[in-house]
């Protein structure tokens, strides 16, 4: 059955009805999981195998049935790994429909349909007794919930109702325990990602700073984790401020409660600085020896460097303290680990937190909007200061020609909870501005200036009030086709300026938004009006990934089980739609190897409103080096000036190896991510030099910039509207 869907387009701000396959959000779901790179972990496969034959074993060695509850089984995976081991039954739970009705399929492929039994449904769901789900509790429980802050998928609410309703008391448990760590640091790098820092402007009067506002300063920020491959973060990039301190560990085995807690470390710092940052990752322990370990540590903590285990599922987490804080070295502090049942947060106290009651268990509170408005790259992207330089620079050319400007900037609401389908329009028409900064320029560069602005944020204008700018700055809270002379008080707009940056852009061409922006205000430019940026440019270059492609490479066999049906289904829901649309990465933590030189696929002109006809574009990408092609990496890039260019990718090719746009010199992510584009699903072939041919189109009213790739030698096409790509062929 087909159904009608409305969806937001993020490059024109429209509302799209698209039909859809009413099973559309499973296979979505499906492909954008991460099922393929879970069976890929080799590491995590091994010790959960591992521990599950060492829990079989000590059960059957006292006698008793080996009864085993898998709470999450996903494929089946670690029940088949329980029964080859020796367990009598298993119940597997499972909640997603799609994969139980997938793990029936794989557990039957294997021949372990007598003692396995899928149950879908909820674990908190699962009934107990001769007419329920299971006939009597298990003794043994085995449990994937874990995500990269570990309790972030509600492990501890899932363990304390297995164990009151589910498993005996004391049963054995894979994992048996897991451990958070927690490491203190200085990082002007990673602080970045979390405070806006002073920005100094040259101009003919002297240097002056924009400051951030005071109640951004003092705001304890968000408390949601930021997951990161932290071994891609330079050691150069922070300063290590403790040893690394075991936080708070979980007894998976006993009763687990999730009500809200806090654990705290005392030490001693390592070296003198500013507190800014926790660094935590955590391992799990298989059994209760803690002799097989699966550990999530970065490089520098782990127990063997050189067999770390690359995973995408699990990574590491960086998390920011409320304010920064002086620390001395040899002073001893106290370290407060804080949870509820699904999210952890950091203090430091100067006492004892037994003796100190001034340990604050609820989550902070983001109350200056910025962090709730801004994700953590665009905070590194603001307090880029060569990006600001380049604008500082393309608007000092402006003002040697024009005596007065307005310029005028349009963001679109990121929605702050979850939205049906039917509410997409209010946010879209609800447009909200993040520029603050760009626009305190325009009245620092000239101070006769009067700068208008569109639909801007509580924490822009904090910005403005917090550098005594609001009379030189009109805010008018209308969208940008409805904007009428009389807003302008009959004047024409002689500046009409942009980064662009938009909340709800996830792939770079979506920022494009801005060109519809200036083409609804077309009617109010002036006269030889400015409009910055100029143009931008469409880049992309064919890489070799040393990693990533393993979260779309199929499986097959995962520890002597077949797993085909689930590289099958995800195919399928690839197939559906997934492997024809680009996917947005921050590619800076995921490192690779160019197989082509980059090249301009396209270009975009903001001088002039956007064309009623199609803008088309074809060429070819030559791969000048052998490998293993995995995917086109592209970007945009955004012309201020002939002179002046802000770059979201490429920075530079050394020999071989990508060196992507971080947003600024230390590698800050940039909040314009790049992304990817390839079906890296199928077999991975080496060229040492093979010509595709390219086609990239738009069209009025909806922009279509989805590029794809093919591996074939027959040409690819790049292509699509923003949510729905057919297969072209040139």
């Amino acid at each position: 059955m087909k159904v009608f869907c409305g969806r937001a387009n993020p490059t024109t701000g429209s509302v799209e009805w698209l039909e859809e396959d009413e099973h559309y959000d499973y296979h979505q779901e499906i492909a954008r999981s991460s099922y393929a790179d879970m069976l890929h972990d080799k590491d995590r496969n091994i010790k959960y195998y591992q521990g599950i034959r060492a829990a079989v074993s000590r059960v059957k060695d006292r006698g008793q049935k080996a009864l085993v509850l898998d709470i999450g089984t996903g494929t089946g995976l670690l029940s088949m790994m329980a029964v080859t081991a020796g367990a009598d039954y298993c119940y597997a739970i499972e909640v997603f429909k799609p994969m139980a009705d997938a793990a029936v399929k794989i557990v039957e492929k294997n021949g372990f349909s007598d003692k396995i039994k899928i149950i879908n449904k909820h674990s908190t769901e699962v009934t107990m007794g001769p007419d329920g789900d299971m006939p009597c509790r298990a003794n043994i429980l085995i449990t994937e919930l874990f995500d990269t802050e570990l309790i972030g998928e509600g492990a501890l609410p899932s363990y304390e109702h297995a164990h009151r309703h589910l498993v005996q008391e004391n049963c054995e448990a894979v994992p048996h325990r897991a451990t958070v760590y927690a490491q203190l640091v200085e990082s002007r790098r990673m602080w970045s990602w979390n405070k806006l820092f002073p920005i100094p402007v040259h101009t003919s009067c002297g240097e002056q700073v924009i400051v951030p506002p005071l109640e951004l300063e003092r705001c304890p920020g968000a408390p949601s984790v930021y997951d990161i491959q932290l071994n891609q973060v330079s050691s150069a990039d922070f300063t290590v401020l403790s040893d690394v301190l075991p936080m708070f560990s979980v007894d998976f085995s006993k009763q687990v409660s999730s009500s809200a807690a806090c654990h705290s470390r005392q030490f001693e710092p390592v070296a003198s600085g500013r507190a800014q940052v926790v660094l935590s990752w955590w391992d799990i322990e298989m059994d209760p020896e803690g002799k097989i370990k699966c550990s999530m540590a970065p490089f520098w903590a782990h127990s063997d460097p050189e067999e770390l285990q690359w995973r995408d599922h699990w990574m590491q987490c960086v998390y920011f303290l409320p304010q920064e804080e002086p620390v001395v070295q040899g002073s001893s502090i106290y370290l407060v680990a804080h949870h509820d049942d699904y999210c952890v947060w950091y203090s430091l106290q100067r006492t004892s937190p037994e003796k100190d009651r001034r340990v604050y268990p609820a989550r902070p509170v983001c109350d200056c909007q910025a962090h709730l408005l801004w994700n953590r790259p665009r905070f590194g992207e603001i307090n880029d200061q060569d990006r600001t330089d380049q604008y500082i620079q393309a608007l000092r050319t402006v003002f040697t020609v024009e005596s007065s400007a307005a310029s005028y900037r349009l963001m679109k609401k990121c929605p702050g909870s979850q939205h049906s389908q039917a509410d997409l329009t209010d946010w879209f028409h609800d447009g909200i501005s993040s520029l603050g900064h760009r626009l305190v320029l325009i009245s620092f560069l000239k101070e006769t200036t009067r700068t208008t602005s569109l639909l801007l944020s509580p924490a822009d204008t904090s910005i403005f009030k917090a550098n005594h700018l609001e009379d030189k700055i009109n805010i008018i809270e209308k969208r940008p086709e409805l904007l009428t002379s009389a807003d302008l008080e009959g004047k024409k707009i002689s500046l009409l300026l942009g980064e662009p940056f938009f909340t709800t852009s996830l792939l770079p061409w979506h920022n494009l938004y801005f060109w519809y922006v200036r083409t609804a205000v077309d009617q109010h430019l002036g006269p030889g009006a400015v409009v910055m940026p100029q143009t931008a440019s469409l880049h992309a270059v064919v890489v070799e990934f040393r990693d990533l492609w393993r979260i779309r490479s199929p499986c097959g066999d995962c520890e002597g089980f077949d797993v085909h049906i689930m590289d099958d289904m995800i195919k399928h829901a690839l197939d559906f739609r997934e492997s024809k649309e680009a996917e947005p990465h921050p590619l800076w933590e995921y490192p690779c190897r160019c197989l082509s030189e980059p090249q301009q696929i396209l270009t975009f002109d903001f001088r002039q409103p956007v064309p009623p006809h199609l803008i088309h574009a074809e060429g070819s990408i030559e791969l000048r080096r052998p490998g293993r092609s995995h995917g086109a990496v592209l970007w945009m890039e955004y012309h201020l000036t002939p002179d002046n260019t802000v770059n979201t990718g490429l920075l530079k090719s050394v020999e071989d190896k990508v060196v992507l746009c971080t947003g600024t010199v230390a590698g800050t992510p940039t909040a314009s991510r790049q992304c990817t584009s390839s079906p890296w699903r199928t077999p991975e072939r080496r060229w040492a030099a093979l010509r595709l041919s390219v086609t990239l189109w738009i069209s009025t009213p909806t922009l279509e910039t989805s590029p794809w790739i093919s591996h074939s030698q027959t040409p690819w096409t790049m292509g699509s509207d923003p949510h729905l790509l057919r297969n072209k062929v040139a």
